[in-house]
């Protein structure tokens, strides 16, 4: 069963009026860090059930009369044509996917910058393609010595060299594609340069993970160091706080090391720092929403397991590393979890070992579990998909057909003889466009489609690899994938 261990709707009221306060704090002028995904946070909604994956952008809607967003991207990321693993798109194109979204929401793009320019030509090109579509582009430039020389960063030479940005809102967003952006030393340079002009503003940074006021072990920040596994990203206790307030709380090493630069920065510019602890410095009130700490614990562990399911699988593919594959062990030996806790992973692997053939398990809403075995017909992604349709829908069980052979069959002959494939079964999608093409004829296929949206936050696991047709389909159904860290056939290439 999917507990609802978060509070959205009060999250969405305390978050934004914590902000609200936070640009008082600073006399009505704050530049804020907006870390991690600000669309599609599936990491958070996992994890927090009953966090929306939009909630952080909904936040954000309701600060927009006062808000204006800036994105963040790095000359050397255009240049080396950067991907976004997530979305298969290069860093520039997702700056302008970011700008439609944020339009899209009625949220005003102020402008774009480029940071650590060094004449790129890449860079001076996407620069004129924006500038052509009316959008204000800014150049910030390498400094030497970052983030350590203090004195030359804090000159006419260092932050003084860069573009200053014109704003017209109290309240500035920084995002960008990916990290290693430069969204912190942006902040510190529009200080900088507003200080130089008499007007008074502040920074601030907005992460989710870890939380700071839940424990350092909690399944929640385990489940944060799991997703960030291969970037050596470690929770640990804010030492500055402790000792300013003597209150533990969680921060992660990154923000503790660069601190005592950013607090000497600060001090620099202004004369003082307004911030005592790395913790200070951040406006993240997700923890004040966790209405059931049990749902959210479980959870968690669940993702430490499907992280670790993805980074063997990623190592078998050549992707992964061995070191991100310890890191997870050691993480579910901590948080206590093994693959024990995943029903579906028993259930799937032991269908396969019954037919010698590749297996899924799908674990519905209330508990029951459903697998598929793959057949001449379809693969066992796409056979596990209509079984819980059919159990979902009440249409039957064994025995019970919501795509007639005859319709499953022409599909069969366009793939392998006009579309090239080795492979006549049915993909996952393919199988949900046969089944939505017999619905104007059968009553059953119809009423199977209409619990498609069941299956979103459901658990599965396949005993091989999955395509990545497979993949995709089931999670832009929201299902919530592991896999076995093996291929099909022993074939070199896979795909």
């Amino acid at each position: 069963m999917i507990k609802r261990g978060f509070d959205n709707q009060e999250y969405l009221q305390l978050q934004s009026q914590h902000i609200r306060d936070r640009i008082a704090q600073f006399g009505g002028k704050l530049y804020l860090e907006f870390g991690g995904k600000l669309f599609d946070d599936f990491h958070a909604s996992r994890v927090l059930p009953g966090f929306e994956p939009d909630s952080k952008l909904r936040m954000l809607e309701q600060l927009k009369d006062n808000a204006e967003i800036i994105i963040v991207i790095n000359a050397g990321d255009i240049e080396k044509n950067k991907v976004r693993g997530d979305l298969g798109i290069t860093y520039d194109s997702d700056v302008l996917r970011l700008i439609d979204l944020f339009r899209g929401r009625g949220l005003y793009v102020g402008s774009v910058v480029v940071t650590q320019y060094k004449g790129q030509p890449a860079a001076d090109a996407f620069q004129a393609r924006l500038e052509g579509l009316g959008i204000r582009v800014y150049r910030h430039y390498p400094i030497d010595g970052y983030p350590h020389n203090i004195a030359k960063i804090v000159s006419d030479d260092g932050f003084g060299r860069n573009d200053y940005i014109e704003t017209s809102h109290s309240l500035v967003v920084l995002t960008a594609p990916g990290p290693g952006s430069g969204k912190m030393a942006t902040c510190l340079s529009q200080l900088y340069h507003e200080h130089k002009r008499g007007i008074v503003a502040g920074y601030a940074k907005f992460e989710t993970f870890p939380i700071w006021n839940l424990p350092l072990k909690h399944p929640v920040n385990l489940a944060y160091e799991a997703a960030t596994a291969d970037l050596d990203d470690v929770n640990m206790i804010d030492p500055f706080h402790l000792q300013a307030y003597g209150q533990t709380t969680v921060n992660y090493n990154r923000d503790v090391e660069v601190f005592p630069v950013l607090a000497a920065i600060f001090e620099k510019i202004t004369g003082s720092c307004p911030y005592k602890s790395p913790t200070d410095m951040g406006v993240n009130m997700a923890g004040n929403c966790i209405v059931d700490d049990d749902a959210c614990q479980e959870a968690a562990r669940q993702e430490i397991i499907r992280r670790y399911y993805d980074a063997v699988c990623e190592r078998r593919q050549g992707k992964g590393s061995d070191n991100a594959v310890y890191k997870l062990e050691l993480l579910m030996q901590q948080a206590g979890v093994d693959a024990g806790i995943r029903p579906v992973v028993a259930a799937a692997n032991q269908v396969a070992e019954e037919t010698g053939e590749p297996a899924m398990a799908i674990e519905l809403r209330d508990g029951s579990i459903v697998t598929g075995k793959t057949s001449e017909l379809m693969g066992c992604s796409a056979a596990a998909l209509l079984n819980a349709l059919k159990k979902l829908s009440g249409a039957g069980g064994h025995g019970v057909h919501l795509i007639a052979q005859s319709a499953i069959e022409p599909i069969q002959t366009v793939k392998v003889k006009y579309l090239g494939s080795a492979n006549p079964r049915l993909h996952s999608d393919e199988v949900l466009i046969a089944l939505a093409a017999s619905a104007n004829l059968e009553q059953k296929a119809a009423e199977a489609l209409k619990t498609l949206s069941s299956l979103k936050g459901c658990q599965a696991h396949c005993s091989v690899i999955l395509s990545p047709a497979d993949e995709g389909t089931y999670r832009k159904l929201g299902l919530q994938l592991t896999c076995e860290p093996q291929y099909q056939t022993n074939k070199l290439y896979h795909r």
